[in-house]
């Protein structure tokens, strides 16, 4: 009897034991929203002809107006594929201008700039001098450029200024002017006439 009564307790420990079955806790998924990536419009340049026309030949040759005419100065210029170069020699004086119309055709900005005129255009631009120094460079707030360098080569220094002038939004204007250092005086009047509001940096 005490065996069946232990059984009967047992059975009945078990039963409220198991009680009812918890309700089951509802799992809610938070939808994940479909992102439709953004497809930008791809911004190509839009570029103009790399060859010179007649109207960049007609600029380069007039930019300077008379300053370097003969019988003091000897012109020649040539036409490549994006520039006109226009080269003024004075062999009394051994001084040289060099003009060079330079055509982007696809545009440039500052860093464009920053990169052209940097060590690596000096080292081509001076390759025929046996040394150079750059001195002093400046810029006006409309993007006029200004380089001032020493140079020597076969025995005599020389002193360079050399501009770089935004024309167009696809042109720009590099001018250099190299005179004996003993003639400082004809370079400071040289490029008076060329840039008067800034013919030295400052």
């Amino acid at each position: 009897m005490k065996k069946l009564i232990f059984i009967f307790l047992a059975a009945a420990v078990i039963v409220s034991s198991c009680g009812k079955p918890d309700a089951a806790t509802p799992t809610f998924i938070t939808p994940t929203p479909t992102i439709t990536p953004t497809i930008q419009p791809t911004v190509t340049p839009v570029c103009i002809s790399s060859n010179p026309t007649q109207k960049d030949i007609d600029r380069a040759l007039a930019y300077t107006g008379g300053t370097f005419s003969k019988p003091d100065w000897e012109q020649s210029y040539t036409v490549n594929e994006s520039a006109v170069d226009v080269l003024w020699q004075n062999i009394s004086q051994s001084a040289l201008v060099y003009l060079e119309a330079l055509i982007k055709p696809c545009g440039y900005e500052e860093p464009d700039l920053n990169k052209d005129f940097s060590d690596e255009n000096w080292k081509a631009v001076f390759a025929n001098y046996e040394s150079y120094k750059l001195i002093d460079e400046c810029k006006t707030n409309d993007g006029l450029r200004l380089y001032e360098f020493k140079t020597h080569n076969q025995g005599f220094d020389y002193e360079v200024r050399y501009w770089v002038e935004n024309d167009t939004d696809t042109r720009l204007i590099v001018t250099m002017i190299v005179f004996p250092i003993e003639l400082k005086l004809l370079l400071d009047e040289y490029s008076s006439l060329l840039f008067p509001d800034y013919s030295t940096c400052p």
